[in-house]
């Protein structure tokens, strides 16, 4: 199990269909989600990709770890003000996504899945 890449066509089916609903956000998942935003030149975000990699295999069927790349998919880095990657959108189930900037360590990651998408603390 791996983190998924996502296109635009994918967000809008996945995550959040802000075309049709530009002034809500609206979760469509099934899951919670950690979206990766990055680009195939950043290092932090080469070093980024197994860990994520790792979590995908274990938190299958608890949390959806998909990934962005900022040079494909300009719309979606413009629509959340991607300035620097990684960036890191944590999207709980209910309640406003959370942005986190730069690569975590996994301990950190882990951290963050548990309190802010799986509410455990």
């Amino acid at each position: 199990m791996e983190a998924v890449h996502l296109t635009k066509a994918d967000f809008l089916q996945k995550v959040a269909d802000y075309e049709n609903n530009p002034n809500e956000w609206k979760f469509l998942g099934e899951r919670p989600a950690l979206i990766d935003f990055f680009a195939s030149w950043c290092g932090p975000c080469k070093m980024l990709a197994p860990v994520l990699d790792e979590l995908a295999e274990e938190y299958a069927g608890q949390v959806d770890i998909y990934k962005v790349n900022v040079e494909d998919e300009e719309e979606l880095a413009a629509l959340f003000g991607i300035r620097s990657v990684p960036s890191l959108l944590f999207v709980p189930m209910t309640g406003a996504p959370q942005m986190a900037q730069g690569a975590m360590p996994k301990p950190s990651l882990v951290a963050a899945i548990n309190e802010v998408l799986l509410n455990k603390k």
